[in-house]
């Protein structure tokens, strides 16, 4: 019996061959699995110096909402146990493809500040921690564009304890506002 792809000697049997060539078949199929991994990936954004256009900033918002109410959990970034702030914002960039840092800190130094003016739904807030102003301690999602006044969607760790949606302009977030970001379009 001869078998496509593999050498035999003559007089193997097809077990025989199987078994001669077992590593080679092997390396063979691992090599089309990684390939096909490879190949489904969606494209990541290490940062927002690389552009999204494809994304809708609505169905981004819109997508966010959707688990407004979910628990806030410290660490956490599943939809099933909770979120922290971080953990959520990364969570739903993640899910139209845009990987972006795990720690609210990492923000400080992460993109280009916007112009309240240039605030969209969709770009990243990023906030000073409640206790100070020397460290960045929360993020959110701009769901409704309004400059200084606009409304953010993020995982509260304060009165709520969930994902909740918030005014940016109110006392409490209008004096810990640091900087928004665009992480979907860069200019």
């Amino acid at each position: 019996m001869r078998c496509p792809g593999f050498v035999s000697l003559p007089g193997d049997s097809f077990p025989g061959m199987l078994k001669k060539n077992s590593i080679l078949s092997f390396i063979l199929l691992l090599t089309i699995a990684l390939f096909a991994q490879v190949k489904g990936q969606k494209s990541i954004n290490p940062g927002p110096e690389k552009a999204h256009p494809a994304v809708d900033r609505k169905a981004l918002a819109d997508y966010a909402k959707l688990y407004v109410g979910t628990p806030y959990r410290k660490s956490g970034m599943d939809p099933e146990k909770g979120f922290d702030c971080s953990g959520y914002v990364k969570f739903v960039f993640s899910h139209f493809g845009i990987i972006l840092p795990r720690s609210s800190g990492d923000y400080k130094t992460f993109g280009k500040a916007l112009k309240p003016e240039e605030f969209k739904v969709g770009d990243v807030l990023v906030l000073y921690g409640y206790k100070d102003q020397k460290h960045i301690g929360h993020v959110g999602i701009i769901c409704e564009a309004n400059g200084m006044k606009s409304r953010f969607i993020h995982a509260s760790s304060g009165k709520a304890m969930s994902v909740t949606i918030s005014d940016l302009g109110s006392k409490g977030y209008k004096k810990r506002f640091y900087k928004c970001i665009d992480v979907i379009k860069q200019k």
